[in-house]
């Protein structure tokens, strides 16, 4: 080791180095423990501006709930109006439903009254409570600042808050759509519409009177006579050529042609005589032309049934002797003709026609002939078949006059297929005549909804940008804080500490537009809940639409459907599922979207972002200020003397008298007499207790501290 050096050993280790290492680490450690403690109390204030900016903020937010609402209730009223109209346009096309029209329309026109009413107040209201919004949040974020005394020693916090804008948009009312131009064009075309409907039912019901006869007569008196049982017992049919239907509702006159027309071919192939003599022979001969003569009109026959309407052809098979001359069997030339000497003429003949070629008198026979033929004369009745014009007739009437025959049931059911048509084609016309006044009303009120754009709330109030608070934490706190000794100094204490902070408003899935929602429709169903009739639909109805908010678009559709099947709309004219099924059509082909009942969220930001969305002198200047400060790093500007008198001016020009609450409007949905909803809001207990002048003193106070703080010291 070298005389004269500090360290003396090969390890370096002296009592002077071990000394120095101690000062330099205790040095270190106290440093830092100050550091921690300067820093925490800058942190301390950034946390309450905050919490302040937060609270100022959510002042607008419930504002935003509030206003929504309001205008989900507008939306909904809309809705109503033209959706009752809609029921009472239903009504009008089914008679039991007439009674309910004449009270659905008035109530449409009582709802667009309410609606105008309740946005006519709706609107005040809320550009009263928005005016007062700047006072709202400086009450609060003051609030939240003297709440954080009592967390530290020596806390002394006042907060102002600013909001951006300062000043709101006035919330306008504008409800010049045609709703009442409509509903008196729908009441003046009203009665027109009920007759027309009335002549429609009429017609259609006899039109349903027959078919229900009709269908008796096919199968539905099983297991009495029926063309279904005759068919079963006379031919033997059974399975799909022989169906039984149980209503009325599932059978068409279809079935009935159809059978028949199976019916014809299986007798035909079955027919035999009773036995072997001649007349027997003679009459089953007959009744094969007539099953043949059957099944050729069968083929012509038809029915079509769709929803423009009907039409059917049952050819009419004869059933005696004068409607047999009417048809091609008296015509037709398939009866054997033969000759036979003539009674009182020397050396003469006579002609005889035949029932069949099988007739032992028809031996030898040259010719055929028609009964026509035979009756225009000079023909003599064979005397073993009798064949003469009315053994034909006799054919058919055998089993067409009484009703143990297939005929008498066939042509009840051809009878009653004409009726049929014919009623239907009575109520086509008054039909088309109520399908096209209603649809223009249904068009109209289609186009009601399509201007509901223009008569809605839309809240653009002030802090809608955000807000931005000014903290300070006015209390000393002295600077050895229990860590008094050389190595802190004790010479001055820590001053008051400033800090700002800013938030805006984002939109949030949130359950308190629905709370409220909840809220007032549990009033509704309380105090309106006893309402029948018209009356009891259109609450109900309100209250579905309203209620969708919470869903979906598709409720609303869904609230639609529950109001028409409350209604007697079913009828035998088809008006009632017609009109229907085009006003739901009509609605859904609008896409309609609900309001926006989601709550807004407040969030911290950065405060220029705030800013620069205000037109304002304070945001101006603070904008300016700020980036002053960051291009040149230096305290000389005064952060808040700068912008405090514009901000205190914003702030104390909006305080009016404030209660404990709001009311902004009360639904009247049924008139004076019906239930009253009243919507309200409560004022922030933080409001309630500050007035102009805490709010004064406020300010000064912070000005204050401004004022015994050079600029040199600021950014220490």
């Amino acid at each position: 080791m070298a005389a004269g050096r500090i360290f003396r050993d090969e390890e370096g280790f002296t009592t002077v180095s071990m000394v120095l290492a101690l000062l330099l680490t205790l040095a270190l450690v106290f440093t830092g423990a100050q550091v921690h403690r300067i820093q925490s109390a800058a942190a301390e204030v950034q946390d309450v501006a905050d919490a302040a900016v937060l609270s100022a903020q959510n002042q607008v937010a419930e504002f935003m709930v509030a206003a929504r609402f309001c205008d989900a209730v507008v939306l909904s009223l809309s809705l109503a109006s033209v959706a009752t109209a809609g029921l009472g346009v239903a009504a009008l096309c089914v008679p039991p439903a007439f009674p309910l029209s004449e009270g659905l329309l008035g109530l449409a026109r009582n709802l667009v009254e309410v609606r105008d009413a309740f946005g006519r107040r709706a609107a005040s209201v809320l550009n009263r409570l928005q005016e007062a919004l700047p006072f709202f949040s400086a009450a609060c974020a003051a609030a939240v600042a003297r709440a954080n005394n009592g967390d530290s020693e020596g806390a002394d916090y006042l907060a102002v808050a600013i909001l951006v804008p300062s000043q709101g948009e006035a919330i306008a009312w504008d409800a010049a759509d045609a709703a009442g131009e409509v509903l008196d064009s729908i009441q003046d075309g009203a009665e027109d519409v009920r007759k027309r409907a009335r002549e429609a039912e009429e017609a259609a019901q006899e039109a349903q009177e027959s078919k229900e006869r009709a269908f008796r007569r096919d199968c539905g008196d099983d297991p009495g006579y029926c063309m279904y049982e005759r068919a079963a017992h006379l031919a033997g049919m059974e399975g799909a050529d022989n169906p039984l239907y149980a209503s009325v509702d599932a059978w068409s006159f279809s079935v009935a042609l159809e059978r028949a027309k199976a019916y014809y071919p299986r007798r035909l192939a079955a027919e035999a005589p009773e036995d072997d003599s001649v007349g027997a022979q003679a009459r089953s001969a007959l009744r094969k032309n007539f099953y043949r003569f059957a099944v050729r009109q069968m083929q012509a026959a038809y029915v079509s049934e769709t929803e423009d309407g009907f039409d059917a052809f049952f050819p009419h098979l004869p059933c005696n002797t004068e409607d047999m001359r009417r048809t091609e069997l008296y015509s037709e030339a398939v009866y054997p003709i033969s000759s036979i000497p003539s009674e009182g003429a020397e050396g003469g003949s006579a002609s005889v026609m035949h029932a069949w070629d099988g007739c032992p008198g028809a031996a030898g026979a040259t010719a055929v002939g028609s009964i026509a033929q035979m009756e225009a004369g000079g023909f003599k009745m064979c005397p073993l078949c009798e064949f003469k014009a009315s053994s034909m007739g006799k054919v058919a009437a055998a089993s067409a006059a009484i009703d143990n025959g297939f005929e008498f049931h066939y042509e009840a059911v051809a009878d009653e297929a004409q009726l049929y048509q014919e009623a239907l084609q009575r109520a086509e016309g008054p039909k088309g005549k109520v399908k096209e006044a209603v649809g223009g009303f249904l068009s109209r009120i289609a186009g009601l909804v399509r201007s509901f754009a223009d008569a809605r709330l839309q809240p653009r109030p002030p802090g809608r940008y955000g807000a931005i608070v000014f903290a300070v934490n006015a209390g000393s706190l002295a600077p050895e804080g229990g860590l008094g000794g050389a190595f802190v100094s004790a010479g001055s204490s820590l001053g008051p500490r400033a800090a700002l902070s800013a938030a805006t408003l984002v939109e949030e899935e949130s359950d308190e537009g629905r709370t409220v929602l909840n809220s007032l429709l549990d009033g509704l169903r309380r105090d309106g809940g006893s309402a029948v009739g018209a009356a009891g639909l259109v609450l109900d109805l309100w209250s579905r639409l309203l209620g969708a908010y919470n869903d979906a678009p598709a409720a609303i559709a869904e609230g639609l459907r529950s109001a028409l099947d409350a209604m007697p709309l079913a009828g035998a004219s088809g008006l009632g599922s017609w009109v229907s099924g085009k006003f739901q059509e009509a609605v859904a082909a609008l896409g309609l979207q609900p309001a926006r009942l989601n709550a807004k969220k407040a969030v911290l930001v950065n405060s220029a972002h705030v800013a620069r969305q205000g037109t304002g002198s304070f945001a101006a200047g603070f904008v300016g200020f700020k980036s002053r400060v960051i291009a040149a790093a230096s305290g000389a500007d005064d952060l808040f003397g700068m912008v405090m008198n514009d901000a205190e001016r914003e702030v104390l020009d909006c305080i009016g008298a404030i209660g404990d609450s709001v009311e902004i409007a009360s639904i009247e949905l049924l008139g004076p007499d019906g239930p009253s909803l009243p919507i309200t809001i409560p004022v922030p207990r933080a409001v309630r207790e500050q007035g102009s002048a805490a709010v004064q003193q406020l300010f000064d106070r912070i000005r204050a501290f401004h004022g015994g703080v050079s600029p040199s010291e600021v950014w220490r």
